[in-house]
């Protein structure tokens, strides 16, 4: 293994220097970047490296974030230039400011950018930049370069990794883990080594698509002002240096002063929204202006659109721009979830309202400390005051519910629980976040009815790590050994333990009392998951905790 962690250290640092002598012109359109990898090549390689990630713990996994940034990410690829592109967002729990995007369409957000920004447009702006480097294949075209010069892209996308583990990720130091993580991100980054003209591009495209999903335009701009201030006052210690994004996005006044002049721009000629109606006979696509300084959008009275009258007018209020609302209770939520410890969470919010800096959104972010630290009842208060001022809020009713358990009042917690079910069926964070209640009551009981929460949900949450250990967990407790091996299996798989899934899998498939089902889906598994294993193999890559045995 160290072997190999060494090996692929220098891969990675080879391709650095190879990708650092490249030419800054624009490919022409006849590029044989695409001929490199198919798209379920690439998909591969990005699932991969964030199974990687995952296993190292470097992935924030909570069912409200997920939620929010899917939306924010979706909403943005649905409005770039490659629509049909399929991406993947996630949160890295490290508090440096840095963001990639990588093969497949995978893109990686750290929390520390997100608790920079002041604004959801800061972070869309950030967000659309990554999604034009994957639309216009400035990654795929990394890639390419690194097959020409005969380096292994599997050990390229893991060489990230690489560097992590051999750093002894399992330390308890905060330091130490904080260097493994921006390490992590910047290695991913400089694999990639995007052009200038790359840069400028993506930049470009970026607002574009800002400017069609409803941003606001200026936001590129106010992130990028927000991250050169960072870079001139952030010096000293690991934990205080410059931006590991400006090493790899550099921001200077110039990209700044452009960026400013390409929302002007944007502006005066007035953006548009995307509209697609569907019916049975066709689906028709047509985009609708908004006028710069207009208050309203007008579909043209000739328009032919079944759904939508000609004389249909659209505040410009409505058209998508984010919710500031949602955007304070995610960023609230993760600056609590990636703090080294609840203690640390609860001493930052109290200096912060020592400072006079404490709006409704810390109000939430200091409920939900509470709530981890097991302050339930406290927290419970705190929830139930904000609730007043944002009746059938989901976060803020979701946290009065999981506080409501912790201090004792199942009873109210699960008619809360019920109600929200009521209201959105077959919600992710809902569901979980009531499974994960009645998997601490420990009961058969709790355990069959956290099942029927999440049964309906199996088939969408197939790639989801989170959710198939919950569901694991819960059908141990109903009784279920079944059902429980081959979510505990396929947890341990998108976590990065391929080898591990394998031999969970076999083991299971040798008890004698599978039907046919499990039986034939246990086989589909195994046929499914033994490439990879045996890919990894070939790469050297060996489970560790299995070898010891």
């Amino acid at each position: 293994m160290r072997t190999f962690l060494f090996a692929a250290a220098l891969c990675l640092a080879v391709a650095g220097s190879h990708a650092a002598a490249q030419d800054s012109r624009l490919p022409d359109i006849g590029s044989s970047a695409g001929t490199v990898l198919s798209p379920s090549q690439q998909s591969e390689y990005g699932q991969m490296l964030l199974a990687q990630l995952r296993h190292y713990d470097m992935v924030l996994e909570d069912p409200l974030v997920d939620q929010w940034l899917r939306a924010t990410g979706n909403r943005l690829a649905a409005s770039s230039d490659q629509p049909r592109q399929s991406f993947t967002f996630f949160m890295m729990k490290d508090r440096s400011i840095n963001a990639f995007a990588t093969l497949g369409g995978y893109v990686g957000l750290n929390v520390g950018l997100v608790l920079t920004a002041e604004t959801e447009d800061e972070v869309a702006a950030v967000l659309s930049h990554e999604i034009a480097h994957v639309t216009q294949n400035h990654v795929l075209r990394g890639a390419e370069r690194a097959q020409r010069d005969s380096i292994p892209i599997l050990l390229a996308m893991l060489g990230a990794i690489a560097v992590a583990s051999s750093s002894d990720s399992s330390s308890s130091g905060n330091a130490a883990m904080a260097a493994i993580a921006s390490a992590q991100g910047l290695a991913i980054q400089r694999q990639i080594d995007y052009t200038r003209s790359n840069e400028s591009e993506a930049d470009r495209l970026g607002m574009r698509t800002l400017a069609r999903s409803g941003f606001d335009v200026d936001g590129m701009a106010d992130m990028f002002e927000r991250m050169q201030a960072a870079s001139r006052t952030n010096q000293g210690g690991e934990r205080e240096r410059a931006p590991d994004y400006l090493r790899t996005h550099p921001v200077t006044t110039t990209r700044i002063s452009e960026a400013r002049q390409r929302a002007e721009q944007l502006r005066g000629s007035g953006s548009s929204v995307l509209a697609t109606t569907s019916t049975p006979e066709a689906t028709r696509t047509e985009r609708i202006a908004v006028p710069g300084g207009a208050a309203v959008a007008q579909v043209p009275s000739g328009t032919f659109n079944p759904l939508l009258p000609g004389s249909l007018r659209v505040s410009a209020a409505g058209l998508g721009y984010g919710d500031s609302t949602e955007f304070g209770w995610a960023r609230e939520r993760m600056r609590v979830l990636s703090a080294n410890t609840i203690g640390a969470a609860i001493r930052e919010y109290e200096r912060m309202r020592r400072a006079g800096d404490f709006d409704d959104a810390k109000r939430y972010g200091l409920a939900l400390a509470r709530l981890r630290a097991g302050e339930g009842a406290a927290a419970a208060n705190q929830f139930a005051a904000l609730l007043q001022d944002y009746p059938g809020d989901i976060w803020l009713t979701l946290g009065l519910a999981e506080a409501e358990a912790r201090s004792g009042r199942n009873a109210e917690a699960d008619a809360r629980f019920e109600a929200l079910l009521q209201r959105m069926p077959e919600h992710r964070a809902v569901a979980l976040t009531y499974a994960g209640v009645l998997a601490e009551r420990n009961t058969p009981e709790a355990g069959r009815r956290a099942q029927e929460l999440l049964r309906p949900l199996l088939r969408s949450a197939a790639d989801d790590p989170l959710f198939q250990r919950t569901f694991a967990r819960i059908s141990e407790i109903a009784g279920d050994p079944v059902r429980a091996g081959e979510a505990y299996a396929e947890a341990a798989f998108l976590s990065g333990r391929a080898e591990q899934a394998l031999v969970q899998l076999n083991t299971l498939k040798k008890r004698d009392d599978l039907d046919y089902y499990a039986r034939a889906r246990i086989d589909a598994r195994i046929a499914a998951i033994t490439p990879t294993v045996l890919e990894l193999r070939r790469q050297g890559i060996r489970d560790e905790d299995l070898r010891r045995r």
